[in-house]
């Protein structure tokens, strides 16, 4: 096979995959009576952290997290507070219910993943491949 074309058939499946886990992080959202990018940035809100910190990895805006964040606050799921070591910047913090909520999103997450079909060795391989191309 030319190298083009397992070029356009990677392209295409990895397009098809990210569109299939779009949709998964949608319907969990829904269950969740919440947006997508607030499920995603209550995934990645595992410890305390910055909103620059959680932008890169929502790989977005500072500007487009701040807007989530400021959502998910007045919700009652986080509080920003002093950051310890940076008097720029604040510290985001879940709160009790913001951690159940966080909780709930990753069951959900989990439970009927698109990767889920791949064993443990396989998601682990899919995901060392993906890293090395974006490095």
């Amino acid at each position: 096979m030319a190298s083009e074309d397992i070029d356009r058939d990677v392209c295409k499946l990895v397009h098809g995959l990210a569109r299939t886990l779009d949709g998964h992080v949608r319907r969990v959202a829904d269950e969740l009576g919440l947006t997508p990018s607030q499920v995603v940035a209550l995934r990645e809100l595992s410890e305390p952290i910055t909103a620059r910190e959680l932008a890169a990895r929502m790989a977005c805006e500072a500007s487009n997290a701040t807007f989530v964040l400021d959502r998910l606050e007045e919700r009652g799921l986080l509080n920003r507070h002093p950051h310890p070591t940076d008097r720029r910047a604040k510290e985001i913090v879940l709160t009790a219910e913001g951690r159940q909520r966080r909780e709930r999103a990753l069951k959900l997450l989990g439970d009927h993943s698109p990767l889920g079909s791949l064993r443990a060795d396989q998601q682990e391989a899919l995901r060392d491949l993906l890293k090395a191309l974006d490095a």
